[in-house]
């Protein structure tokens, strides 16, 4: 099938480790050209604030790829190579494409967008589909147009939410399921039998930007808003709560089935080897990972080890 499929020449726009995985996808299968890939500017990042290339500008300098790094969305417009192309392909960039470039390349520019459209529009969709406690998201591959993921849909696949997926996780699955619905978009691209299909009117809604007040947790919530919200915010921002005086980052928790209504949320009932037990709205959260400024994630057990007095103090 893949002899009759005539190659198309693409560029590819992305910049984290989910586009990355997709990317190189891309490349091991070999049908499409990539003549260049566009990737944030690097950063500086860590504590040590060093400078960092992309997880995708990395892959695309082992394969000796052109990268570009456009700085803004003019000098984005200003590339005049776009029109050369078939495609774009728009994966987790981190900048909006502007409306002269989506009709410059051939086909246009698609997107891997994670969420299943018109549920989740925005920079957020895997974070906000665990906070809102969804049972499923997956990929959507979108032709882009001027609005915010309002685009076409041509070719959507769901992917199971599991009650103990973080961010990361679900990200990972994510890479999969994208990859292989783009290797079959861009069949049907080449063969010219895309089928467009516009996004229902019903069931939008929009994922913002994660901002770090959003990872502060509220013991007064209950312990199932809590748990989604760590498991949300892991691998980034990081849910965190003060506590004592302490800034503490939340990696991993569960939930106990222990009634606190009695008890004022944000209640230390039990630190031990076990955990870090804290009361909410309706029962405990139990804090198995956490990571004090400065230092490394640890395990509840070895940070109970480590300091058993942290919180006799309270």
């Amino acid at each position: 099938n893949t002899a009759m499929q005539p190659g198309l020449n693409i560029a590819f726009a992305g910049t984290p480790a989910f586009a990355a995985h997709i990317l190189e996808t891309l490349l091991n299968e070999r049908t499409h050209t990539i003549s260049c890939v566009y990737t944030q500017p690097d950063k500086p990042a860590g504590r040590g604030r060093k400078i960092q290339k992309s997880p995708v500008k990395e892959l695309a300098e082992t394969y000796k790829l052109l990268v570009r790094q456009p700085e803004n969305r003019q000098q984005l417009q200003l590339d005049d190579d776009l029109g050369q192309l078939d495609v774009l392909v728009v994966a987790a960039y981190g900048m909006l494409i502007p409306g002269l470039v989506l009709k410059r390349p051939r086909f246009g520019c698609i997107n891997i967008h994670t969420s299943l459209l018109p549920r989740w529009r925005g920079a957020a969709p895997v974070q906000w589909a665990i906070l809102a406690g969804d049972v499923e998201t997956g990929i959507t591959i979108m032709q882009m147009d001027a609005g915010l993921d309002t685009g076409d849909i041509l070719y959507q696949q769901s992917c199971p939410i599991h009650p103990t997926d973080t961010a990361g996780i679900l990200f990972e699955s994510l890479a999969v399921i994208g990859s292989d619905c783009l290797l079959k978009t861009l069949h049907k691209i080449s063969l010219r039998s895309v089928n467009p299909v516009r996004q229902p009117e019903a069931g939008v809604s929009y994922a913002h930007k994660i901002q770090k007040s959003d990872a502060l947790i509220d013991w007064h919530r209950s312990a199932i808003e809590i748990d989604r919200q760590i498991r949300a915010f892991n691998p980034e921002p990081v849910a965190f709560t003060i506590l004592n005086t302490h800034m503490i980052r939340i990696w991993q928790a569960e939930i106990l089935d222990i009634q606190t209504r009695e008890i004022p949320p944000g209640t230390v009932l039990n630190f031990s080897a076990a955990g870090l037990d804290i009361t909410t709205n309706d029962k405990v959260i139990r804090i198995m990972k956490l990571q004090l400024p400065g230092k490394q994630v640890m395990d509840c057990r070895d940070f109970f080890n480590g300091n058993p007095r942290f919180w006799s103090t309270m």
